[in-house]
């Protein structure tokens, strides 16, 4: 272990002393102290909403506490800004991308401090520096000229982190940042973290991934309801134990039973389903009250199975029934309509989920505005009344419904979105990857609110990244390759082991 790993070896390198931050009624961090040091990897744990995104916000400069004090290097600081923080060498990257879609790789990358040769910009240089950088993070695959928005999500990501490097950082914060990423991807980006510490960065990381904790930490610390609990070195204590710390109650089943009988109602079929190169020709049932997982690698057609049942995707071919009915769903606006009834909880809750400087009334009422209106005006106590039951069902932690839904944790604005959706009614709900970035006592809630929408009769489809999901929340999981559905898998052939082989489209026999 690396000497400085220790948390007496030597003086901190970055160091909060009584923070407070408050927001309105809410108290985000109440008189918080916490240090970090350099050549250490050190692991901020909490459920969402315990204060993780205030403190890495208020050492990144981004947010100003209420009180208290900030030291780097034994020198006291206010930075005024991100700006700021960065030239003094704290870089933070933050779970929602600061890339410019319009872009391209290398200009996001440089676009702090390009390089220039006459006063303009050495464009050379620039893809040099790029190609360089992505090297460094083993992502020879992504090329420094193309266009951010043609990227797919994780290799978004690993660009953001190479940005992030570009800056050369003393302290190098993570928020969830290896949570859009694909296997392959989250171990070199664990590998380039012990590299970087062995290099004498102090790296913070925030991550609901108890297993990466384990793999990188070398100190952890605890927050609950904006105070912290305890900091520890890793291994000082096991997996449920520090989630205890995290929720402060005892843990109950991390997966509700599943039902032992499934009605043999079909709700939702999909007959030879293909658009462009990412489906060919799929097929699937989802039965009344079922849920149905959407396993294997990312990028395999689950997403646009999604969209394309949601009405997102154009140029369908293929057929998709409701209650054995045929129909072509034209948009999101027909999906939701009676004789449908289908709901999406989407991939990126920050840019397709939610409209983040509106109030959190606002983006709960959304969805269901045709209902909660009486001709051209919103009937407002029914606005009232869903937006209270939303928030209730949910049990959704905010100060008043009228604050920006920005202001909320990642996991609250989670529950935003699938409370929006849940105020419609829908017979139908589709996820994708619903829990990405969300805190175990979060996950567990959405766990059982599966459970109990399959139980009132809601079909559930369920694509998740999350193996561990897939074997506890469904009732069958179909696992996709390159576009088609390769393998179904039903009561205890959902393992791990078969999701993984069948994910590779390997024989059943040699797998």
């Amino acid at each position: 272990m690396n000497t400085l790993n220790h948390p007496g070896d030597a003086p901190p390198h970055l160091q909060l002393q009584g923070i407070t931050k408050r927001y309105g009624g809410v108290t985000a961090l109440d008189s918080v102290d916490f240090s970090c040091r350099l050549g250490s990897i050190h692991a901020v744990l909490g459920e969402n909403g315990a204060g993780k995104s205030t403190l890495i916000k208020i050492m990144s400069g981004v947010v100003t506490p209420d009180e208290g004090t900030l030291q780097l290097n034994g020198q006291f600081k206010n930075f005024q800004g991100p700006a700021e923080a960065n030239a003094a060498g704290v870089v933070c990257i933050f779970q929602e991308l600061s890339l410019i879609p319009d872009l391209s790789v290398a200009d996001n990358i440089c676009i702090s401090n390009p390089p220039r040769k006459f006063g303009f910009i050495n464009r050379r240089e620039q893809i040099r520096r790029a190609e360089s950088l992505l090297a460094r993070i083993h992502c020879e695959d992504v090329n420094p000229r193309s266009q951010v928005r043609d990227l797919p999500l994780s290799r978004r990501q690993m660009v953001e982190i190479a940005k992030a490097l570009s800056r050369d950082p003393s302290v190098l914060i993570l928020d969830e940042a290896t949570s859009a990423l694909t296997a392959a991807d989250v171990d070199n980006v664990l590998s380039l973290l012990r590299k970087l510490r062995d290099e004498g960065l102090s790296i913070l990381t925030i991550s609901h991934r108890m297993h990466e904790i384990e793999a990188v930490a070398d100190m952890c610390s605890v927050f609950r309801n904006g105070q912290h609990i305890d900091t520890f070195e890793q291994g000082a204590h096991n997996a449920n134990d520090i989630v205890q710390m995290m929720i402060g109650r005892e843990i109950s089943a991390h997966f509700p039973a599943k039902r032992t009988f499934v009605r043999n109602t079909e709700a939702l079929r999909v007959d030879k389903l293909s658009w462009e190169n990412a489906l060919k020709g799929v097929s699937l049932t989802v039965n009344t009250g079922e849920i149905v997982g959407l396993g294997g690698l990312d990028g395999q057609g689950q997403k646009e199975l999604l969209l394309g049942l949601f009405g997102v995707l154009k140029k369908l071919q293929g057929h998709v029934y409701i209650n054995e009915k045929q129909v072509s769903i034209k948009s999101p606006l027909h999906a939701k309509e009676a004789g449908i009834d289908m709901a999406l909880i989407p991939e990126d809750r920050k840019t397709e989920g939610l409209l983040l400087p509106m109030s959190i009334a606002d983006n709960l009422g959304l969805a269901s505005l045709r209902q909660l209106s009486q001709g051209p005006f919103i009937n407002q106590q029914a606005m009232d009344k869903a937006v209270s039951e939303g928030v209730s069902r949910m049990q959704i932690k905010i100060g008043s419904t009228k604050d920006p839904v920005s202001t909320l944790s990642g996991g609250n604005q989670q529950k935003v979105v699938i409370a929006k959706w849940l105020i419609t009614d829908p017979k139908i709900v589709l996820l994708n990857d619903p829990t990405r970035g969300i805190d175990v006592g979060t996950k567990q809630e959405i766990y059982r609110l599966l459970r109990q929408l399959a139980e009132e009769g809601v079909s559930v489809l369920i694509y998740s990244t999350d193996y561990e999901e897939l074997i506890g929340c469904c009732d069958r999981v179909a696992v996709m390759y390159d576009g088609e559905i390769v393998r179904e898998l039903a009561g205890d052939d959902i393992t791990e082991h078969n999701i993984i082989a069948s994910s590779l489209n390997l024989d059943e026999t040699a797998a």
